[in-house]
């Protein structure tokens, strides 16, 4: 076989791995789109169910049996005497309350139970071959599919439903997430192969470097973690909302009772989003520096405050900020969530507003 020959062959495969790529990409948006609907079946059902509705009546019947508490026999030396059990007053915490964590979408329902797990199935089976989308791709053009926005974005929806399923293999209770993550997944992947959509080609030479596998890997992961608690953070504060109004005396509508009962307590939400940013935050900041280093390889500087770099550095502070207020007694709750939400901001215009509205020296990664 000739040269030209082989150099034909090889452009034709990389040519069909690319159209494969493609074909898996769109048969995972078809997938997801079953898993939304499944979903969407699983928090309908869950609506008829007793089971959130009465949670909370259940906790306040057990209070008020604790309250009721019998009374105390004693025996003394001429019979026997009956004395009141002294009352325990306890103290809750600042801004705590003791409401329990809702049933799940499901609410209880067996048949919308089934639904959240066939949901859940489908978003695997949808997982597995948007996956098989990235490597084809990555096969294609033989390098790491993250080389322009669009294959960006491909990896970074799957990543982000990896991290879901993950939680869910660790039998985190998590479940109620499914409907928002794939919303968001299949607007990310319409988003992609509508106006994002590049085809395979080859990188500049300043990104032919190992540490495009380190920093971007990073990145992707970091920004699928902060994804997942901005999501529990946005959750946070509608149930907030929720619980602060029945506490007030007022009644919130059929439809958001219907929704926020179904839910973890606030105080729950809360702590998932801290855990969650907490535990990616140190990554991010490993993402940074791997940056720098490899602008010192390519450009031969660490630093130059190019558009991405600033950003970076803005998502990076933006989320120390957060971690700060969260430890800080007078800054919990809503105050440091709409911190949280602020820093995933920042992270989302590092990507989008930085990638396609400002020029810098990342700008040749292309759309």
């Amino acid at each position: 076989m000739t040269l030209a020959a082989a150099t034909e062959l090889a452009a034709a495969t990389n040519e069909n791995l690319a159209n494969l790529s493609n074909t898996l990409i769109y048969s995972a948006m078809a997938v997801y789109t079953l898993a939304f609907f499944a979903y969407i079946a699983e928090w309908l059902f869950g609506s008829r169910s007793k089971v959130g509705r009465t949670a909370a009546a259940l906790t306040a019947d057990k209070d008020a049996e604790k309250a009721a508490a019998p009374a105390v026999t004693v025996k003394n030396a001429g019979g026997t005497a009956v004395l009141e059990r002294p009352k325990v007053v306890t103290r809750a915490a600042p801004g705590s309350r003791d409401v329990p964590d809702g049933p799940g979408a499901h609410g209880g329902d067996e048949q919308g139970d089934l639904y959240g797990r066939i949901a859940v199935s489908l978003t695997v089976l949808a997982f597995l071959i948007a996956f098989g989308g990235v490597i084809t791709r990555a096969l294609s053009v033989q390098r790491a599919p993250w080389g322009n926005m669009y294959e960006f974005n491909i990896t970074f929806s799957t990543v982000a439903v990896a991290v879901y399923l993950s939680l869910l293999a660790m039998k985190k209770n998590v479940r109620w997430m499914g409907l928002f993550l794939v919303t968001t997944v299949l607007l990310d992947l319409g988003l992609a192969v509508t106006v994002l959509y590049t085809a395979s080609d080859q990188l500049v030479p300043a990104l032919h470097s190992y540490w495009l596998y380190i920093h971007v890997s990073t990145a992707i992961f970091c920004g699928a973690v902060f994804y997942v608690g901005a999501v529990g953070s946005i959750l946070y504060l509608f149930k907030d909302s929720y619980e602060n109004k029945l506490m007030t005396g007022g009644k919130p509508g059929r439809f958001a009772t219907s929704v926020m009962e179904r839910l973890p307590a606030s105080a729950s939400l809360d702590k998932f989003s801290y855990r969650v940013n907490a535990a990616v935050f140190p990554l991010w900041t490993f993402t940074i520096i791997a940056g720098a280093i490899w602008a010192g390889d390519a450009w031969g500087r660490y630093w130059g405050w190019d558009p991405k770099e600033t950003w970076s550095f803005i998502t990076w502070v933006a989320y120390a900020c957060y971690l700060h207020a969260r430890a800080t007694a007078g800054w919990k709750g809503r105050k440091a969530a709409y911190i949280a939400l602020i820093a995933f901001a920042c992270w989302l215009f590092n990507y989008y507003g930085v990638n396609i509205f400002v020029t810098g020296k990342h700008s040749y990664a292309g759309v």
